[in-house]
């Protein structure tokens, strides 16, 4: 019952509402100024009304120099409403209505007059019971001459720019107007590359770059790459003041890329305030510049090395190699990163690379910083150069056996950045043909033998022995290097014999455990110790002949030693160099006896424990018949 009767209440406050209220027209507050060539757009809206949803619109134009005549303009039920100054224009489309609701209509007028200043009135014609409210609406419309003007001072006539190149994109607008208005320009594109080129049934895309909107704002466009690359500052757009009031605008690409091929425009835009406070574009004006190519630097860019093929030297020559990079445009707007690059290593006269990782050797970054690879010893042996334009050498003084490889040079080209930073990345990178570069070595044969020395077996906390005799067989000034490898011994194996209950024990299994290193004596003479444990020392007996000595040995450090030679050879320029010759020597098996004082105390505890077994016994013996001596004693008695 109170649902009811809030419901009664609620629909009496609403009609009583609409009586007081009734129909309502409304169109924007005037007057609005409009410019003669350009489109005017009038919304009106009704409510209040009763009836159909769907309302009537019918628009009247008085002008001011027609007495306050009244002109029909348009209807949406009278097709025959229109004056004589209208007609062919509403036949035409040129003036027309368009509904946004059923109680929500515009005039459009696609190109205003002079002629078509006045007052312009929205009128609904009545759907209600009784005539209450507000029928019709009137706004002012002043049209104001056409005076933006826009022009270039050089157009694009489809030449090709190579990548990387800067692009400087000007355009000259101005306005005069005796009404407060501002400017906006907006420079685009329409297709280009990925993008459809409107022939052939494909649609032309257009996409705004940057724009000053008409509070002299920046604002780049959201499509493709334009926003980042303003960020970055590749993109640039600014206001220069020009004569007359005719401003330039000028837009400047730092590097085009092949995204930036397409036709290209610049649009003005005249603005002014509505008194409702809204901005409205009055006038615009589009130009177009010419159309844009951009050829890619990859398709034009040669990379070479010299000299091609194969290279064969003598160790401890030198090796030049060259690199030429052809095809880039002439002004240097962009910037090289030359880097050499070795493959795998080099056998006898040919190439091996299968499995080989590639490392880098030099690289000279393009503010011409040159920096070494993995092996930092190079950049004093070593140099690398930019003898001329597109032109870089590699040099090093002395190559060595570990220099033998497949050589390639890598360019890595930053279109339109000279120097770039190190979040912008290389446009592209092409390598050259590789060089492979053989190092021919002297002839070395190398034979390595050790031993453990003659002497009482090696006990726990005495000094482990061990000689290696290194016999090498070359020409010229040779060093040898010497390092002590050792293995934990592996544990016998015993196995269940077939045919046997017992069991018979096998030989051990080769090693798996990696060799740990324990010293070494480098062939120039430097002692390394490896081990934290025991005291260690390496010498050298004789020409060829090296002992390791292991002080106080204790319990970890018996197991399999190995002795291993490399041979250094010396170049002609003093330079000593790993020939890659090396030997091993068979492997020495140490292992270490108790001490004497260790094998005292086992006789000496068993003794001890024997003699008080006995001792007990021969008292227990005593004590049992002394005891029954004495009970025989007493029963007698």
């Amino acid at each position: 019952m109170m649902a009811s009767l809030q419901a009664a209440v609620l629909f009496l406050l609403q009609w009583m509402l609409h009586c007081a209220a009734g129909r309502d027209v409304s169109l924007p507050a005037g007057p609005l100024y409009r410019v003669a060539g350009f489109p005017l757009s009038l919304p009106c809206a009704v409510s209040g009304f009763e009836g159909p949803r769907t309302q009537d619109f019918e628009w009247f134009l008085y002008r001011e120099d027609a007495g306050g005549r009244q002109i029909g303009i348009v209807s949406t039920r009278d097709q025959g409403f229109p004056y004589g100054p209208f007609q062919g224009r509403v036949r035409s489309g040129e003036v027309r209505v368009e509904r946004d609701s059923g109680d929500k209509a515009r005039l459009v007028m696609q190109r205003l007059r002079p002629d078509d200043q006045g007052k312009y009135e929205c009128y609904t014609p009545s759907t209600d019971t009784t005539y209450q409210g507000n029928y019709s609406s009137l706004v002012a419309v002043k049209v104001i001459p056409d005076t933006l003007q826009i022009s270039y001072s050089r157009s694009l006539i489809g030449q090709p720019l190579p990548e990387g190149a800067e692009l400087t994109l000007t355009c000259s607008a101005s306005v005069q107007s005796t009404e407060h208005t501002h400017l906006s320009i907006t420079f685009g594109k329409r297709g280009g590359e990925g993008l459809g080129s409107g022939v052939g049934g494909e649609v032309s895309t257009v996409r705004e770059i940057i724009s000053i909107d008409r509070a002299l704002g920046v604002t780049a466009g959201s499509g493709g790459s334009y926003k980042k690359r303003y960020d970055d500052g590749e993109i640039t757009l600014e206001k220069r003041a020009g004569d007359a009031g005719r401003d330039t605008y000028v837009m400047r690409f730092g590097a085009v890329r092949p995204e930036d091929s397409g036709s290209y425009f610049c649009e003005a835009s005249q603005w002014i305030l509505d008194p409702d406070g809204a901005w409205q574009k009055i006038a615009q004006r589009t130009l177009d510049i010419g159309n844009l190519t951009v050829e890619r630097l990859a398709g034009s860019l040669s990379v070479t090395s010299t000299p091609s093929g194969k290279v064969t030297l003598q160790a401890g020559s030198p090796l030049g190699l060259t690199c030429e990079v052809s095809g880039l445009p002439s002004g240097g707007r962009s910037g090289l990163l030359v880097q050499w690059m070795k493959r795998g290593s080099v056998t006898g006269d040919a190439a091996s690379t299968a499995g080989g990782v590639e490392v880098e050797v030099a690289r000279m970054s393009p503010d011409g910083t040159v920096s070494w690879g993995d092996d930092l010893s190079r950049g004093g042996g070593g140099s690398m150069e930019k003898v001329a334009e597109g032109r870089y050498s590699l040099k090093l003084f002395s190559a060595r056996p570990s220099d033998s490889g497949v050589y390639r040079c890598a360019v890595s080209v930053y279109a339109g950045h000279r120097n770039p930073g190190p979040s912008v990345a290389a446009t592209f990178t092409q390598r050259s043909e590789g060089v492979s570069v053989n190092l021919k070595t002297k002839e070395v044969l190398v034979s390595a033998v050790a031993a453990l020395p003659r002497g009482p077996l090696l006990k726990r906390g005495s000094t482990i022995t061990l000689l290696c005799n290194v016999t090498v067989t070359t020409t010229g000034p040779a060093q040898l290097q010497v390092q002590w490898l050792r293995r934990p011994i592996p544990k016998p194996l015993l196995v269940k014999g077939r045919g046997d209950p017992g069991t018979s024990e096998q030989p051990p299994p080769p090693p798996e455990d990696d060799p740990q290193p324990v010293a070494a004596l480098t062939y120039e003479g430097v002692v390394q110790i490896y081990t934290n444990g025991s005291e260690v020392s390496v010498d050298r007996l004789s020409a060829g002949g090296y002992r390791l000595r292991v002080h106080a040995a204790s319990e970890e450090d018996q197991g399999l030693y190995v002795c291993q030679a490399e041979v250094w050879g010396q170049d002609p320029h003093g330079g000593w160099y790993n020939t890659g010759a090396k030997a091993e020597a068979p492997v020495v098996t140490v292992y270490l006896y108790a001490r004497a004082a260790d094998l005292l105390l086992i006789p000496l505890i068993i003794g001890v424990s024997s003699a008080l077994f006995v001792g007990i016994v021969i008292i227990a013996a005593v004590t049992c018949c002394f005891m029954k001596r004495l009970a025989r004693q007493r029963a007698q008695k």
